[in-house]
């Protein structure tokens, strides 16, 4: 049984290995998409496009370029801020942020896990 005190509920989020960090990774799916598969969310996957909800950013549109599951953050194309020198880095945005507006269904696998239902 899992404690519920955050303190215990953070530090098992902080060392969960990377196959239960995996799950972390969710984000809300556009009404479009919601409609057609019949859920509410999916896992955010490299070649998604999505558009950030929350923070600095938001209203941005953009394919998602890389995840990190130690950060529990992903790299959406076109987030980014200048550092102190001029040079424009990748903003992490966490998943929670951000919906889902295009699903990359090149992956076999992927489309069984969103049609499942």
């Amino acid at each position: 049984m899992v404690s519920n005190q955050p303190r215990k509920q953070r530090k098992a989020r902080y060392n969960a290995p990377l196959h239960i960090r995996q799950k972390y990774m969710g984000a809300l799916l556009s009404k479009d998409l919601r409609e057609k598969y019949g859920r509410r969310t999916a896992n955010v996957i490299v070649g998604d496009t999505v558009k950030v909800m929350r923070g600095d950013h938001a209203g941005t549109s953009g394919i998602v370029e890389a995840i990190s599951l130690k950060h529990g953050t992903i790299v959406v194309e076109g987030v980014t801020v200048s550092k102190a020198d001029g040079t424009e880095v990748a903003r992490p945005v966490y998943p929670s942020n951000v919906m889902i507006t295009t699903l990359e269904m090149k992956d076999k696998h992927r489309a069984e896990i969103i049609n499942n239902r």
